[in-house]
């Protein structure tokens, strides 16, 4: 028999080949993704590409059942892994063999699989879970809010963690089916598009599915009795609108507010280029709140928005955030000026087209009521603070930003840019400093002095917005737009 010899040299080589990673090559994911704001929101050493959220709801007990399968790829070489989660989980596979897992810190749920991952694997989480959400209590408060009738889960910039387990951040977006079971005569609402119905055993599912990139705090649940509206736009996109059968005197107003919903995205198409998602709609269930948020294709809107009347300014806010907030998301929380700046200006350019108060008239009129001295100068729109993310002055400031920008690059570079931005970075997540670039880029002109004067500096800026600076007459719209300041106060 012929043996064939191998040198010491070769051997050894061959060896290394054939052994795989130790373990100790291994570690944990961060139990943060980075950011600076929300240091343990997030996680690392993986990225979501879908949730399948298969769920049961119990609106009389607040009792939620729930299966979550989570398809990810490791960032690195994966020892564990954290989830953001505030319920009991019962039990969690990953890639189908049963994993080690234990509840840590205020939302952590550590995951250790059987097996390391190796960078750039694929691989499958299933979460089995049961709790009382609005039992729930993480970072001291509890966030899903019950109505006589079930419950809703929308706020920012957490929610998720009261209803699944997930990468709660913005950075990490994915796509979703969220299938829900709730009792006969009950509704279940959701983002995206309503896949099919059906009933047995005096239980009905609702699938729902969302096929573009969204955020964790974009997802949404509401169950309870509803009143639905059914339309279609010009496109062809699906419009469902949802009211509580309950809202009392705020139902005409908010009914007149929602219901121009195809209205004013068709508009804002104009302003910011074609619709980015596959379903359009709103809802306003009995909540005691006053908040309104941008759940992805949509829209979460309190009943006490519409106490004063019908407000479409506020649809017009919520709805600009599908562009500005949702499609192109924020890097870090600290860039929330992304979102809100642009969601206050379109409705100042909403009062432009309806002729009541121009956007230059509106500048002005903000610019007047805060003297130097005013704190609202104090609050940098670029960088507000965890504290003051949803300020005033993100809002408004933020606005004037935007107006002299207008006023520096003219109109035909101004309108082009707040078209460009969104499809130059469509479903990503995007800086402020990004947004500098893009528009120094389009007007070829050197802006960053002008947006640190209006994002960053401290204090009342000398050069302005504003083309006047005495006495100014309040604008028409600005009864309903302030109507809208705290539209995310309470979230």
């Amino acid at each position: 028999m012929y043996r064939r010899l191998i040198a010491p040299g070769a051997l050894v080589a061959s060896l290394m080949l054939a052994i795989p990673a130790s373990a100790a090559d291994y570690t944990p994911g961060a139990s943060g993704i980075g950011d600076p704001y929300y240091p343990t929101y997030g996680n690392g050493g993986y990225d979501v590409s879908h949730y399948d959220l298969r769920l049961k709801y119990q609106p009389t007990t607040d009792l939620l059942e729930g299966t979550a399968t989570i398809l990810a790829s490791s960032t690195q070489d994966l020892s564990r892994f954290n989830l953001d989660f505030g319920l009991t989980a019962s039990s969690v596979l990953v890639n189908g063999k049963k994993a080690k897992f234990a509840a840590s810190g205020v939302q952590e749920l550590e995951v250790t699989p059987a097996t390391g991952l190796p960078k750039g694997t694929p691989f499958t989480v299933v979460v089995k879970y049961s709790g009382k959400p609005t039992d729930v209590e993480l970072w001291g408060f509890t966030s899903p809010q019950r109505t006589p009738d079930g419950a809703v889960f929308a706020n920012e910039p957490e929610s998720a963690a009261w209803w699944f387990p997930s990468n709660d951040h913005p950075r990490d977006k994915a796509t979703y089916d969220v299938s829900v079971a709730v009792p006969d005569g009950t509704q279940a609402i959701s983002n995206g598009t309503l896949q099919s119905q059906s009933s047995q055993l005096g239980w009905t599912r609702f699938n729902w599915r969302s096929s573009k990139p969204q955020a964790t705090y974009l997802a949404t649940l509401a169950v309870g009795k509803f009143d639905i509206t059914k339309d279609t736009t010009a496109s062809g996109l699906p419009v469902i609108n949802a009211y509580s059968k309950d809202l009392g005197a705020n139902e005409g107003a908010a009914k007149a507010s929602v219901e121009r919903t195809t209205e004013v995205a068709e508009w804002l198409e104009s302003l910011y280029g074609p619709y980015p998602f596959d379903a359009l709609g709103g809802y306003v269930p009995n909540v005691p709140s006053r908040f309104a948020l941008e759940t992805q294709t949509r829209p979460f809107y309190s009943p006490k928005q519409f106490a004063n009347g019908a407000n479409v300014s506020v649809v017009v806010h919520e709805l600009a955030h599908q562009w500005y907030g949702d499609s192109v998301s924020v890097d870090n929380w600290k860039d929330i000026w992304i979102n809100e700046g642009f969601a206050r200006y379109s409705q100042w350019l909403w009062s432009e087209k309806e002729g009541e108060g121009t956007a230059q008239e509106l500048a002005d009129y903000v610019y007047a009521q805060h003297p130097a001295d005013d704190a609202f100068w104090t609050v940098k729109p670029g960088d507000p603070g965890a504290e003051n993310q949803f300020d005033i002055a993100v809002y408004d400031r933020g606005a004037l930003a935007l107006q002299a920008l207008r006023n520096a690059v003219g109109e035909k570079d101004f309108f082009a840019i707040l078209k460009g931005w969104p499809q130059q970075h469509a479903y990503g997540n995007a800086k402020v400093s990004d947004f500098v670039r893009y528009a120094e880029k389009v007007s070829r002109k050197p802006l960053a002095g002008l947006f640190d004067t209006w994002l960053y500096q401290p204090s009342k800026p000398a050069t302005s917005a504003v083309r006047s600076a005495g006495v100014v007459e309040r604008p028409k719209s600005w009864r309903a737009i302030a109507a809208t300041n705290g539209v995310h106060a309470e979230g």
